[in-house]
């Protein structure tokens, strides 16, 4: 049963990456986020799927088609491709927005949790990101060998990027109409690892400004883990590669 409740929604554009969703895509579950919002916009970027993803995120357009836009990329790029193909399409298509995020499809991070990390930018912070920190008053659902797997790779990036960042993969992240337009406008070197070249791209965008004051880490309520990563364990050795690469990049 789909609510009808109106909730005070930004003037925000969330892109969406897929890949093979059509048997996993939260329907419903975007379908009713229509229904309570209406300022926000999805853009879905379809990463070159090859199953019948494109025929539910038609489904998804026909509840409110003036909010809801599909960019198809021809063939498959990885995560960071598709979020930057969306990002870019927003701007292409000259959609109207303030913000700007991009959100995983799984909806791990649920569409209304995005839109409350979006409202603390406001002022001199341009940035804000979902943090899956584990406390006594939320729920985050993950693999214990997914945790601390991750908990190791988040504090070597944290030393790469010379800031105290407890999550930088968590996939919602929310910035700025100008921020993302300079952020995005460059390939980036991993597939998976962008995020952590976005920390690095803020950095030196606002080089000689304290990075607390221009972003915010906000603790998720409730984060649950999906069974079906896109991601290959065996990327767990690449992984180290592509950090090697971004700190060259980005540390001369």
């Amino acid at each position: 049963m789909i609510s009808i409740y109106m909730m005070k929604d930004e003037n925000i554009a969330i892109v969406v990456p897929c890949y093979n969703e059509y048997t996993r895509l939260p329907k419903n579950d975007f379908i009713e986020f229509l229904y309570q919002t209406e300022r926000c916009k999805i853009v879905f970027s379809d990463d070159g799927s090859t199953d019948h993803t494109i025929d539910v995120l038609e489904e998804i357009k026909a509840v409110a088609p003036e909010r809801v836009f599909i960019n198809v990329l021809k063939k498959n790029g990885g995560k960071a491709a598709a979020v930057r193909s969306g990002v870019q399409y927003c701007y292409d298509q000259n959609l109207e927005f303030h913000k700007i995020a991009f959100l995983d499809s799984d909806l791990a991070t649920s569409l209304n949790e995005c839109i409350r990390i979006s409202k603390r930018i406001e002022k001199d912070v341009v940035f804000a990101f979902a943090s899956r920190i584990q406390k006594i008053d939320n729920r985050i659902d993950r693999k214990l060998y997914r945790h601390l797997i991750g908990r190791v790779i988040a504090t070597v990036i944290s030393v790469i990027l010379g800031m105290n960042v407890y999550d930088t993969q968590c996939g919602c992240k929310v910035f700025t109409r100008d921020l993302a337009e300079k952020i995005f406008k460059d390939a980036f070197i991993s597939k998976w690892l962008f995020d952590v070249e976005l920390f690095f791209r803020i950095k030196h965008l606002y080089k000689g400004k304290e990075i607390k004051k221009l972003a915010r880490e906000i603790p998720l309520k409730a984060w649950i883990d999906k069974d079906e990563s896109k991601v290959k364990f065996s990327y767990s050795l690449k992984l180290w590669l592509d950090l090697y690469r971004i700190n060259k990049k980005y540390n001369k």
